[in-house]
């Protein structure tokens, strides 16, 4: 597969990814704490494909590396919230545990992208 369409291809993956962010978060409680944690789950799995969109429209390099780091942060950023609501079962495991695989291999990802460019 060549990087243009593999490029393609994970912009539409993290696309749908943020929709699955965004549908768990709506199965959060109504809590003061619970809307803390919607609201961190929703910025940072929603900004993975949005960043990931900027680095496929980079100037340069290192604009493009930046971008990647960007999205492997907010990536296990997002792990780490859905791992928060597993541990306080606000939301069905088996409902989160897909999310958290799709959001695995993101991170693995990102992470082979940005040691390619360093």
């Amino acid at each position: 597969m060549e990087n243009k369409e593999f490029g393609k291809k994970l912009e539409e993956r993290t696309k749908k990814f943020a929709v699955s962010v965004i549908k768990l978060s709506v199965l959060l409680p109504g809590s003061p704490e619970c809307r803390v944690l919607r609201n961190q789950l929703t910025k940072a799995g929603t900004s993975v494909g949005a960043n990931y969109r900027e680095a496929n429209r980079a100037r340069s390099k290192a604009d493009f590396s930046s971008k990647i780091k960007i999205c492997e942060s907010e990536i296990s950023e997002t792990i780490y919230w859905m791992e928060i609501i597993v541990d306080l079962n606000w939301i069905d495991k088996q409902k989160v545990e897909p999310v958290i695989s799709e959001a695995n291999e993101f991170l693995a990802i990102f992470s082979s992208i940005g040691k390619k460019l360093r």
